[in-house]
C-alpha cells in the first residue's frame, strides 16, 4: 500500500471516470485512488470496478445507497483513509477541473515543505480560472473574500476543493461536529484546521471548468455557504468564551 491517496467523489460521471482515473495514476504513480461513489444511475461505479482489474491494489471503490452531499462523501473517504492507514489524503473532483499533474505540488507542499494543508489555490496569483462565465467568477471570488473578511482566515481561496491533507489533520478533526455538507464544507475544513493551529499553504493551480458532465452546484449550496460561514465563525466565539 502507497502512503498517498487521492479521494475523488463521483455522482453521474461515467463521461469522465475513465479518463480522470488514469490521469492521477500517471501524474502520481507513488498515490491510490478512492472513488465514492453515490449509487450513480449511469452506472460509474460499474465502470470503476472494471478498471480495478486493470490497477489491482491501487484503485479503490466506495459504494453509497444514495446522493448525500459532497461533504459526507469526503467525510466518507477520509474515514476510510485513516482507517487504512494513508499518511497524506487527497480530494478532487472527477470533472478534470483540477488537474491532476498538479497533485505532486500539493503532496510536495505537505511532503517536503512542512504544511500540514495545502490548497489548490485558483486566486493565490490573481485570477486563474479559465471556461467559467464572468458571473460565476466574480460570485467564487467575492465568495472567497467574504469568507476571508469573516474568518480572519489568511486563504484566498477558502471554497476550493483541491487539497492535501497530511493524516494528523484529519485525525484531530471531530467528522461528527462537521455541519455543511456542500460548498461550506470545504470552508469549514479549513476553519477546523485554521482553528487547531495547523500551517496551511497555497499553492497556485489553474482551474478548468468541466467539459463534460453537469454541474452539481445550485442555489442552496450557496446559501448554505453565505450564512453558515458566519454561523460558523458565532459558535467559534462562544466556544472560546
Amino acid at each position: 500500500m502507497r502512503n498517498t491517496l487521492v479521494v475523488i467523489p463521483t455522482y453521474n460521471e461515467i463521461e469522465n471516470i475513465e479518463a480522470i482515473i488514469r490521469a492521477t495514476f500517471t501524474a502520481m504513480p507513488i498515490a491510490d485512488v478512492l472513488i465514492v461513489d453515490d449509487n450513480s444511475p449511469d452506472k460509474t461505479a460499474e465502470k470503476v470496478a472494471e478498471l480495478q482489474e486493470e490497477f489491482v491494489e491501487q484503485l479503490h471503490l466506495l459504494q453509497r445507497k444514495k446522493k448525500e452531499g459532497l461533504g459526507t462523501a469526503y467525510i466518507a473517504g477520509f474515514k476510510w483513509a485513516l482507517n487504512k492507514g494513508y499518511q497524506y489524503i487527497c480530494e478532487m473532483d472527477a470533472d478534470f477541473s483540477h488537474n491532476p499533474n498538479d497533485l505532486k505540488k500539493l503532496y510536495k507542499a505537505c511532503h517536503d515543505d512542512g504544511a500540514d494543508v495545502s490548497i489548490g489555490s485558483r486566486y493565490k496569483s490573481g485570477v486563474n480560472v479559465v471556461n467559467w462565465p464572468m458571473n460565476r467568477v466574480l460570485l467564487s471570488y467575492f465568495a472567497s473574500k467574504y469568507v476571508q473578511l469573516i474568518t480572519q482566515m489568511n486563504i484566498n481561496d477558502a471554497t476550493a476543493g483541491f487539497i492535501c491533507y497530511k493524516r494528523k489533520v484529519l485525525e484531530e478533526i471531530n467528522f461528527n461536529k462537521v455541519q455543511f455538507v456542500g460548498y461550506a464544507f470545504q470552508i469549514e475544513m479549513k476553519f477546523k484546521a485554521y482553528l487547531k493551529g495547523f500551517t496551511i499553504v497555497e499553492v497556485p493551480v489553474i482551474f478548468t471548468d468541466r467539459t463534460k458532465g453537469t454541474s452539481k452546484m445550485n442555489g442552496s449550496i450557496i446559501s448554505e455557504a453565505v450564512f453558515g460561514v458566519i454561523v460558523m465563525k458565532l459558535k467559534s466565539l462562544f466556544k472560546n468564551k
